[in-house]
């Protein structure tokens, strides 16, 4: 079996999917999976298409770089083991941020990777061990071409005064702008709209990306236009424990008045704050929406306030709404989030048909709503494996 293998590395996790090859790529995975816990004691979790799941633990020693390759490794033996006759003809990668050297998918090989290692500052959190992961491929199958998907790429049709920053023009000289992330996502459920919403697809639309991790994209022609996330991924919405946007004199009053240096506050800002932060319980929207508690309500109303706000935002730099999108985690499954944007943005014309929002119907807007209203589940695994076998022609 010919198959593109996709790799999503994180900190302490390694997701993949094996996508075969036969004579167009596959619609689903044969197999896909993760392995949790790199760097403590690592599992892996292998699911078939059929539906079966395998766990069992991996055996990793020596350092971080050196236990992602031994994953890797053992995600390996275990694909083969189930397919004696697998050839791996391609790796395709999630790769953070491809600054503005890199709007399109791109092969990879050393002199990229040196030039995406210059990226790191700009995503401490993924750049790293994203690049780890092409590294480890390429001491393990050193004869497999790779192809690293960019984050940033979907949103370098973004207009310059959209991507701009008040600051002297040396500094923006250097690079420093607003990128934008989670263009994978946007890509993929840009691509299903027309058969979603219709002609509504080809006017303003903005699709919200709510997960741990969460961004708003505004789309013209199934284009991004402006997006909530800016040079790095800790702009914009609240998320799980980042803070989203944050009064640059709070940072300057951390520093002077309470003695914070860089690494605590990346701390602060990247992994105790945001759901986490405000309601000091979870930053699983799950745990919240289930909780009495009331500063777990403050947090879902402040995550759900926040949206809203962008939302308007958004809808002025697009020119207008005519969808608005939910994906993710919690863009596709937490409809009490929903159901409250829609309540905030009533003003925009959002109206939400209840019995379909419950049910997490495709369309959830009401028959006498001015905005098509959706729900499309991403699926970033599958657009890495579409552009990686568009880069190579294969």
């Amino acid at each position: 079996m010919k198959a593109v293998l996709v790799l999503n590395a994180g900190s302490s996790s390694l997701k993949f999917a094996l996508y075969p090859i036969n004579g167009e790529l596959s619609a689903e995975p044969a197999f896909s999976g993760q392995v949790e816990g790199i760097g403590a004691t690592p599992e892996i979790t292998l699911k078939t298409a059929s539906g079966a799941r395998i766990q069992e633990a991996v055996r990793t020693s020596g350092s971080q770089s050196e236990q992602h390759r031994d994953a890797l490794n053992h995600v390996f033996g275990l694909l083969t083991q189930h397919n004696p006759d697998l050839e791996i003809v391609a790796a395709g990668h999630r790769v953070v941020h491809g600054g503005d050297h890199y709007s399109a998918p791109t092969r990879l090989d050393e002199a990229v990777l040196r030039t995406l290692d210059t990226f790191v500052p700009l995503a401490p959190l993924h750049q790293p061990h994203n690049l780890r992961a092409v590294r480890a491929v390429g001491t393990l199958m050193p004869d497999v071409p790779q192809v690293g998907c960019f984050d940033t790429a979907f949103h370098r049709t973004q207009p310059a005064v959209a991507q701009a920053f008040a600051l002297p023009r040396r500094i923006s000289a250097e690079g420093v702008k607003r990128y934008g992330f989670h263009g994978l996502s946007y890509d993929y459920v840009a691509r299903q709209l027309p058969d979603i919403i219709g002609e509504r697809a080809k006017g303003a639309v903005v699709i919200a990306h709510l997960g741990n991790g969460a961004s708003m994209c505004a789309l013209r022609d199934g284009k991004s236009v402006a997006s909530t996330m800016g040079f790095t991924a800790v702009e914009g919405l609240m998320m799980g424990t980042r803070t989203g946007s944050l009064d640059p004199g709070v940072m300057l009053y951390l520093m002077e008045q309470k003695a914070m240096d860089a690494k605590a506050l990346t701390n602060l800002l990247y992994k105790e704050s945001g759901l986490l932060g405000v309601s000091g319980i979870s930053q699983d929207m799950r745990t919240l929406l289930a909780s009495g508690a009331p500063e777990a309500k403050e947090a879902v109303d402040l995550f759900c306030y926040r949206i809203a706000r962008e939302l308007g935002s958004l809808a002025a730099a697009a020119g207008g709404l005519d969808a608005l999108v939910f994906t993710g985690g919690i863009g596709e499954h937490a409809a009490a989030v929903r159901e409250k944007v829609a309540e905030l943005s009533a003003w925009l014309g959002v109206k939400i048909d209840a019995a379909a929002n419950a049910d997490h119907a495709r369309r959830i807007d009401a028959a006498d709503s001015r905005v098509a209203v959706a729900v499309v589940p991403t699926n970033e695994e599958r657009m890495i494996a579409r552009y990686t076998v568009e880069t190579l022609g294969l």
